[in-house]
């Protein structure tokens, strides 16, 4: 590959990595294995620019079709590891300053209703096939025929998958949220009440059914299943154990997969995100999802510090 190719090459993935990214990571909810594929991405796009063949007439759709399958592959890699993850697994999440999650909003990348939270918990219930069918059609308007091709797939197949998808999807996930202003205010509550106890103002808070999930990946304290009921919730947020777990307790609040969520910081170190899933009939919580898995803390910037103690 000569000079010029190598940079012009450079230049391409470049101006589509922000694309790339959000398709692979609303298909394995992992950054490492997101950053992981793009690198294997990139890889195959150089060798194929350095042949010195035919030029690609269609780079977008090129790095698409290598990214979606290079993540389609890795999955299965994912779900061995799964196996012997302690506990429930949740997404690691990506945690901005900002709810837009990437600056080509034109793509509509990361649209925070489809990679929030809650959606992506309900998008590991489908199969590989779908969950990619899925981001591709619903979250970034692919046409059906396009998602053929990328997959090697026919059209028919394509629109079969994603019906099923689409429907598995709406059947475990309300189409509606609370809008950010309710998010942030809920979140407040939440965690003001969990500092000082108040069984009560959490009773008031939680949704009858409401379930609360915690991901420590057997490095922290966390329920090895998933919590449901109001009263078993509040209690377990409001136990002991799990309040002297934080010492030098600190809040910050930021934007979590688009959505306004709470930073919890022991010693000013970051010990856990807290993000809510809230009913906008009720403003009652409906979903707690607790990521304390310091692994997947790791990429929380130096300057996301507790905002109070």
């Amino acid at each position: 590959m000569t000079e010029a190719a190598g940079e012009a090459a450079t230049r391409v993935f470049a101006d589509h990595r922000e694309l790339l990214f959000s398709v692979v990571y609303a298909m394995l909810a992992s950054v490492a294995d997101t950053e992981d594929v793009l690198q294997e991405t990139w890889l195959s796009w150089a060798a194929r620019v350095g042949e010195g063949s035919d030029e690609i007439r269609h780079p977008r759709a090129y790095l698409v079709r290598i990214a979606v399958n290079q993540a389609l592959a890795r999955r299965a890699a994912i779900n061995r590891r799964r196996e012997t993850y302690v506990g429930p697994w949740l997404p690691e999440p990506l945690v901005t300053d900002t709810p837009q999650l990437t600056e080509d909003a034109s793509e509509g990348a990361l649209r925070a209703e489809s990679v929030s939270m809650a959606v992506l918990v309900v998008l590991e219930t489908l199969t590989p096939l779908e969950r990619a069918v899925f981001v591709l059609h619903e979250v970034f308007g692919y046409p059906h025929t396009d998602i053929a091709e990328i997959l090697g797939r026919t059209p028919a197949s394509i629109r079969q998958l994603a019906h099923r998808a689409r429907e598995h999807v709406h059947a475990r996930r309300p189409r509606y949220r609370a809008d950010p202003h309710t998010q942030r205010r809920v979140t407040e509550k939440l965690v003001a009440a969990q500092a000082d106890g108040d069984l009560a103002g959490l009773l008031e808070l939680l949704a009858p059914d409401v379930a609360f999930w915690s991901d420590g990946g057997g490095k922290r304290r966390a329920a090895l299943r998933p919590i449901h009921g109001r009263e078993k919730v509040a209690r377990l947020l409001t136990g002991e154990n799990l309040l002297n777990d934080v010492p030098d307790f600190g809040v910050g609040y930021r934007f979590v997969n688009g959505d306004p969520a709470a930073l919890i910081f022991s010693a000013g170190a970051p010990f856990a995100v807290l993000v809510l899933d809230i009913d906008p009939a009720t403003d009652r919580i409906r979903g707690i999802y607790a990521v304390s898995n310091p692994d997947k803390l790791t990429r929380i910037e130096a300057g996301q510090r507790p905002t109070r103690g």
